[in-house]
């Protein structure tokens, strides 16, 4: 029976992990530097190890979920990392968000020592990690990518081939490039109206009926912009600020100046600066607020 091993049970690497034991019929191994959610997730049928190496030697396919770029580069190619480890035949699917040209340099790596990569990086919210209903952008080769479309599937409810590597990446990046920017939009609507005199929910609910209705207003503009709700253990202002970082990158380096990317950025750089960084991200609004 295929193993698969699974490294990273945060926010999001918690359920995802959950998802694909209840949901696959897969050996699932798993490793986190965290006791409480590998207890958690044996709870599943998930076999914790005692160390990202442990997880390599026991699967045939390994999933990455990781704060970043700088996590990804030490676990994979850092002293000891599992670029040592891995054996021909393997493959490595990293559901992270990284910068593309990372992406590029593992699969060139993992590939030297007969070992197939993709990156797999993932969108929506810490609720769609719950109910397996992810977004899932996939950078590989069409065949590769038709073995990891079932594993996948476990976790995400729409997964796509975006082309070859990197690609997951880059449809990833200019995703969250779009919702920052989206939101930054909609916290300057709301407080516009709000010292306008307008009500603020009958605003945002009367925007979901017209042109200027999205996923974005619905989730991050309902649920956390209008009640101002900005839980930790979420996905946080230092978070997003990385992932536009990166996208910020690729646009330097294809000769995008991209404003209101910018724009977005320094609101998230003020929102940690105010103390929120830990907070959800969509906190932006409290800085435009002032």
């Amino acid at each position: 029976m295929t193993t698969i091993g699974f490294i990273g049970l945060g926010v999001m690497g918690e359920p995802m992990c959950r998802n694909l034991a209840r949901k696959g019929g897969w050996n699932v191994v798993a490793f986190d530097l965290r006791p409480a959610p590998l207890a958690r997730v044996a709870s599943h049928g998930v076999r914790a190890t005692e160390s990202a190496r442990t997880v390599v030697e026991a699967a045939d396919i390994v999933l990455l979920s990781l704060p970043g770029g700088p996590q990804v580069r030490a676990l994979c190619l850092g002293p000891d990392g599992i670029l040592a480890h891995v054996r021909p035949g393997q493959i490595v699917a990293d559901t992270s968000t990284c910068p593309v040209a990372l992406a590029r340099e593992l699969d060139a790596a993992f590939a030297a020592k007969g070992v197939r990569f993709a990156d797999t990086p993932i969108a929506k919210t810490r609720q769609a990690a719950e109910q397996g209903t992810l977004s899932i952008m996939v950078g590989a080769p069409a065949d590769l990518f038709a073995r990891l479309q079932p594993v996948l599937a476990t976790m995400g409810s729409e997964v796509t081939h975006c082309g070859e590597v990197g690609c997951g990446q880059l449809v990833k990046l200019m995703n969250n490039m779009v919702i920052a920017q989206t939101v930054v939009a909609l916290s300057e609507a709301i407080t516009i109206g709000r010292r306008a005199g307008m009500d603020d929910r009958l605003l945002f609910e009367t925007m979901t009926k017209g042109s200027s209705d999205s996923f974005a207003l619905r989730n991050h503009g309902m649920k956390a912009v209008l009640p101002g709700e900005f839980p930790e253990n979420a996905f946080s202002a230092r978070y997003m600020l990385k992932d536009l970082s990166y996208a910020l990158a690729l646009a330097e380096q294809t000769g995008v100046d991209a404003a209101g990317a910018k724009h977005a950025a320094a609101l998230l750089e003020a929102a940690i600066a105010a103390g929120d960084g830990d907070r959800y991200w969509p906190a932006i609004v409290k800085v435009v607020d002032k």
